[in-house]
């Protein structure tokens, strides 16, 4: 038998018959998948370490000028203990968002 197909106009078409699929270009594929899924997640974590470090410089910033404002606006007389109370109020937040993350790595 012919691999031909009669058409409407009557004129015989080849079919097309798909080739066989290379295993050498699938594993090529798979390699080339995994190359841009291991640079993509590179890329993320570079792209969150530069965040942490405008975040860490940001907060450093944000921590001496509050320390400046609390020398200008406070009494003499309150200001040791208005600042022992800042710095309480960050060692805390501190601690509460490193018990969130030691709580979220530990679930894994």
């Amino acid at each position: 038998m012919s691999e031909e197909t009669p058409t409407k106009s009557g004129t015989k078409k080849s079919a097309q018959t798909q080739p066989a699929p290379d295993p050498d270009a699938d594993t090529s594929d798979t390699e080339n998948r995994e190359f841009a899924a291991r640079v993509r997640r590179y890329l993320d974590y570079a792209v969150l370490a530069g965040l942490l470090l405008l975040a860490l410089i940001a907060a450093l910033q944000f921590y001496l000028n509050a320390s400046q404002t609390i020398s200008t606006w406070v009494n003499p007389e309150y200001r040791a203990p208005f600042q022992a109370a800042f710095n309480l109020v960050l060692l805390l937040a501190a601690a509460l968002g490193i018990s969130i993350q030691l709580r979220r790595l530990t679930k894994e």
